[in-house]
């Protein structure tokens, strides 16, 4: 069959359009809340530069109130929902969530790997060569809350979880990891402490090869699909079966993880280049529903990208302005030598909330509708009475972003303006952390709103409390950023 299969976008007069599923899915979030903001998406001629506005509206019109926010959600993902297709590889196009209705000719296996080395039940945080704990992991959380690094519920919220090192005993839940492969995923540390891991990614054995080492060297058990038969006794052979394809054969994983035992976490990890992040979102999403109508007690992990539109509370406002106003004459010198376009005040005086808006137009409207559509499902599992653990990251050195060249410059010039960037394995172990922080204590405390449920325990790096609108810096720090690099 030419062209995709699996999770599509709707054919449009002979093509699949990224543009118009992007324009059409915001437009009709913002429709029952903001008419002339849906308005304005619908008719917006240059989607892929003309995004950054619409989906800033997005959260804009959701302060309106709890109700706002929550239709906004609801209606962003139906919109999603209807449009999609799912494409068999033989057989007609049908619905979205028709497709878990399809036969799969190779159902699943499950194999188990059963690790040999010790569990370790303390949290210990790697950081610049070190592992801290204890006293060196407290004054190390109070530094980043003084530098405005991450929120002080970030904070504590890690340090109940080292107070509670039983927390970390996981084998009561079965932690899904979708993406099991990404560098931000929780894998490694609930292995270390002992846990249940379901691991689904692509069938690509080298991804394999990587888990199941990682599998044997820590104390806990891996589970993975497999193709039946599957020796499981040779790491080559198991690696060469191993994997699920959530994008291409959705019914197949979707019936694996139906059969599972014990209570899942689904946590949602994955990430795909350019439009393809939007398809397999969309196959993550709906499988989320699919498996919540099978398995009520499902939980749900979700990552937040920091380079987002967020509101944030009137704190993390003070703060900015406080910088803001300590930089005075350097950066008057720099607005004045660049025309006014560098520079901008994160927000206005006294506002609450804030909007912090650190989209980054190099990262395209289809990742921004792929971790949208994340925010929205987070928003409405915890309306329906589910656990959510919803948690934004900080800005991390991963793979992706070291692969485009202006964010690894951008990323390598921040720290001049107060952002750290963090490495791969302390912002996974961090967000393992604040993971088993929210299902111990159900999802975090009750907060009046959507938008304080996503604030809440935000480890964005410092984005929300630099002084100056992240956007309006970016050209700085890359130039920044390229000029160290050739140092």
């Amino acid at each position: 069959m030419d062209g995709p299969t699996g999770v599509v976008f709707p054919d449009t007069g002979g093509t699949r359009s990224t543009t118009a599923l992007g324009r059409a899915v915001v437009a009709d979030a913002l429709r029952a809340v903001d008419p002339v903001g849906a308005r304005a998406a619908e008719h917006e001629t240059n989607w892929r530069h003309g995004y950054l506005g619409h989906f800033r509206r997005l959260v804009e019109a959701g302060l309106l109130s709890r109700d706002a926010a929550l239709t906004i959600a609801r209606d962003g993902l139906d919109s999603l929902h209807t449009r999609m297709r799912y494409l068999p590889a033989a057989g007609p196009e049908v619905a979205l969530d028709q497709a878990f209705d399809l036969p799969d000719p190779e159902p699943l296996a499950t194999a188990t790997v059963t690790g040999t080395g010790e569990v370790r039940r303390e949290l210990a945080l790697p950081y610049r060569g070190q592992r801290l704990r204890g006293d060196d992991l407290r004054r190390r959380l109070d530094a980043w809350v003084k530098a405005g690094v991450v929120e002080p519920s970030c904070a504590e919220a890690v340090r109940a979880v080292q107070a509670n090192p039983d927390w970390l005993d996981l084998r009561d839940q079965r932690i899904v990891v979708l993406g099991a492969g990404a560098e931000m995923g929780p894998l490694p540390s609930v292995l270390r402490w002992g846990g249940e891991v379901v691991a689904v990614d692509l069938p690509r054995p080298e991804i394999w090869r990587r888990l199941l080492r990682t599998a044997h060297r820590y104390g806990g058990r891996l589970h993975l699909p497999v193709r039946p038969g599957t020796p499981v006794a040779d790491d080559a052979a198991l690696a060469a079966g191993a994997g699920a394809d959530l994008l291409h054969r959705l019914p197949q994983a979707a019936a694996w993880l139906r059969g599972l035992d014990g209570r899942l976490v689904l946590g949602n990890y994955v990430y795909a280049d350019g439009a393809t992040n939007v398809r397999v979102a969309t196959a993550v999403d709906a499988l989320t529903v699919h498996l919540a109508r099978h398995r009520p007690d499902v939980a749900l992990a979700f990552l937040a990208t920091p380079t987002d539109v967020y509101a944030v509370p009137a704190d993390a406002v003070a703060h900015a302005e406080r910088g803001y106003a300590d930089r005075g004459l350097a950066r008057r010198s720099l607005r004045v030598l660049s025309g006014g376009r560098l520079l901008h005040r994160n927000y206005p005086p006294a506002a609450d909330p804030g909007i912090n808006d650190s989209l980054v137009p190099q990262q395209g409207p289809n990742y921004a509708l792929a971790k949208r559509l994340q925010r929205w499902r987070a928003a409405v599992a915890r309306d329906a009475g589910s656990t959510v653990s919803f948690t934004v990251a900080p800005p991390t050195r991963t793979r992706s972003v070291l692969g485009n060249r202006a964010l690894a410059a951008a990323y390598a010039g921040a720290h001049r303006f107060g952002i750290e960037v963090f490495e791969p394995a302390t912002s996974n172990t961090l967000m393992a952390a604040l993971l088993v922080h929210d299902l111990r204590t159900g999802g975090g405390p009750a907060q009046p709103q959507p938008w304080r449920d996503e604030a809440y325990a935000a480890a964005h790096g410092g984005l929300w409390r630099v002084p100056y609108a992240p956007r309006s810096a970016l050209g700085l720090a890359v130039l920044l950023g390229l000029g160290g690099a050739r140092t």
